[in-house]
């Protein structure tokens, strides 16, 4: 009887074993995965940035404007060049608002998604809100402190950061 035990405990390790080896090699095909719809979402984004500077007079596209974009153009001005929030779209103030609220603990995509208003359950949309939080950092905007955590840059105040609407992002004293 024990030695009928002893088999099927090696047989069920053995399985183990098999199990675990099949679910690595499905973890790095599904990161990898990942990693190409990421590519892919901000290559789309940066197709309709350039689309949207493309179809800009060239006469406005020297310097930085201080009206608001009109229609979907989602360009993010790079902030070394003195842009403020106001110049960043109502998406993107959100999503500035809502690393103010994460802190130090990072803004990350699926919670930006839900900020934007996308279904954070949908792959497509999670990875869409990476893109732009990416796109933050490459601007200037964000840090990625750690990868998927974005925070504000050491030097960024986070009164300077105002809701869209005109409401402040900062937590009120009654609020612990």
């Amino acid at each position: 009887m024990r030695a009928v035990l002893e088999a099927r405990r090696k047989a069920a390790a053995v399985r183990v074993e098999e199990l675990e080896a099949e679910l690595e090699r499905v973890q790095m095909d599904l990161a990898d995965a990942e990693e190409v719809l990421r590519h892919r979402a901000i290559g789309i984004e940066q197709y309709l940035e350039a689309l949207a500077e493309e179809e800009q007079p060239a006469e406005t596209a020297v310097g930085p404007s201080r009206r608001k974009p009109v229609g979907p153009r989602r360009a993010v001005p790079h902030r070394e060049n003195g842009a403020g929030l106001e110049d960043l779209s109502v998406d993107y103030q959100a999503v500035m608002a809502a690393a103010v609220e994460a802190g130090g603990d990072g803004l990350g995509a699926r919670r930006a998604a839900v900020v934007l208003g996308w279904d954070s359950a949908s792959a497509s949309r999670v990875e869409g809100a990476r893109a732009r939080l990416k796109r933050l950092v490459e601007r200037g905007w964000l840090v990625e402190t750690k990868p998927g955590r974005f925070i504000l840059p050491t030097g960024q105040q986070a009164d300077e950061v105002v809701r869209p609407g005109g409401g402040s992002s900062g937590r009120s004293s009654t609020s612990g």
